[in-house]
């Protein structure tokens, strides 16, 4: 039996540290481990000799500074993680394994306001059909990270808002996917899941705070502090497609007048060039004209980008982010949209926060959202069971 500060426990808490470490940051150097771990470089090295001979990480080498050194991640044979991405208009699901290798991923068009259950039962058969393809047994699966368009009330698990996908209303998203597929499902939403795909991916990369404004079908942030996501006490931190911008402006769907997200979000932008180029624009069309010089699309994305700027500038006059990072299809337009926000910014925002400030475009383009699904299982699974399926040297691991 182990007890409170007896060599045992310590010895297990120091493995937990390490492995914690490397599942998080996907591979670490062992000099790398033992700074982030506090641990001295010699403990460091009996725990990573340890976990390699009981299974639970790999060691390749690797250089660092010009130097050799050896590069420690968990095996690949110690599980695999699933992300769930429910767009308004897309599913995308991708695999994943705990060094932080994508092994499979799809993306297929569906109309998610339609209806839950028909968005979870494609989900639940385009996950198997993807785990078939990695020859991997379900068995294997972690757990599964799951995207929704719309904030999560933290107490209930429900969605927060009907208003923004009707057809959920009532539905916990988590107990429903976990009930098919029979594993823990953590559950975000979309904006959320970008800025952790982008801070462990992406533009967010050695930063520990950044938000990442999301301009689709609606307007959302996700914001990391301290290299956590802020959700709020209630679910709903980041709705900066909330903020009001003109209290005479266009009547938004959460009631109130002049939204940024009335001014920047599609549904409400694409009306504006439609009369001059047809009904069947899309936002993608729209960024691809404006980076062909056509005036119209260029005015609007330019328009755009100044909204979001003014949101943008209430956040660093707030929060104080050392980055902003704009994700969705809108971040194709590149400088086009991203001077703008600049401009904004440097106009309203508190100068030494403006200053400091560097805005740039998302890195993971539209995979974003489902490449955070993966990093949220990632930070929030154990070690435990990690640990307690390794097994002593000379025998199979993870049998």
């Amino acid at each position: 039996m182990e007890t409170p500060g007896s060599q045992t426990s310590l010895h297990r808490a120091n493995l937990e540290r390490v492995v914690r470490a490397v599942r998080l940051a996907g591979s670490l150097t062992q000099a790398e481990i033992a700074r982030s771990t506090g641990l001295s470089a010699a403990t460091v090295s009996n725990i990573v000799r340890e976990l390699k001979d009981g299974g639970t990480v790999e060691v390749t080498p690797t250089s660092a500074g010009g130097r050799r050194a050896r590069s420690v991640s968990l095996s690949g044979d110690a599980g695999i993680v699933v992300g769930v991405d429910f767009g308004h208009t897309h599913l995308r699901v991708a695999i994943g394994n705990l060094a932080h290798q994508v092994l499979a991923e799809e993306s297929e068009p569906l109309d998610v306001d339609a209806s839950s259950a028909q968005g979870f039962d494609r989900a639940e058969q385009l996950v198997k059909r993807l785990i078939e393809t990695t020859g991997i047994g379900p068995d294997k699966i972690v757990g599964v990270g799951l995207g929704v368009p719309g904030p999560i009330d933290v107490e209930t698990g429900t969605l927060g808002s009907t208003a923004i996908l009707p057809g959920w209303s009532g539905i916990n998203p988590s107990e429903e996917l976990s009930g098919r597929l029979g594993v823990p499902v953590y559950v975000d939403n979309d904006a959320n899941l970008g800025a952790l795909g982008e801070l462990v991916w992406g533009s967010g990369r050695g930063v520990k705070d950044l938000a990442y404004i999301k301009v689709a079908s609606g307007v959302g942030a996700g914001l990391v502090i301290e290299g956590q996501i802020y959700r709020g006490p209630g679910g709903t931190a980041g709705e900066i497609g909330h903020i009001t911008l003109d209290e005479s402006g266009p009547v938004c769907r959460c009631g109130n007048r002049g939204c940024l997200e009335t001014f920047a979000a599609a549904r409400y932008v694409l009306p504006l060039l439609q009369p001059s180029h047809g009904p069947d624009l899309t936002m993608e069309r729209v960024v691809q004209l404006a980076r062909e010089g056509d005036p119209g699309c260029r005015r609007v994305i330019a328009d755009v980008g100044r909204h979001i700027g003014s949101g943008v500038a209430n956040l660093c006059n707030l929060l104080n982010p050392s980055r902003v990072v704009l994700g969705g299809g809108l971040a194709e337009a590149g400088e086009l949209v991203l001077a703008p926000i600049r401009e904004s910014v440097s106009r309203y925002a508190i100068p030494s926060a403006a200053r400091r400030l560097s805005v740039l475009p998302g890195a993971l383009g539209s995979r974003a959202e489902v490449l955070g699904a993966l990093a949220l299982v990632l930070s929030e699974m154990g070690d435990s069971t990690l640990l307690d399926s390794a097994v002593p040297a000379g025998t199979p691991a993870f049998t």
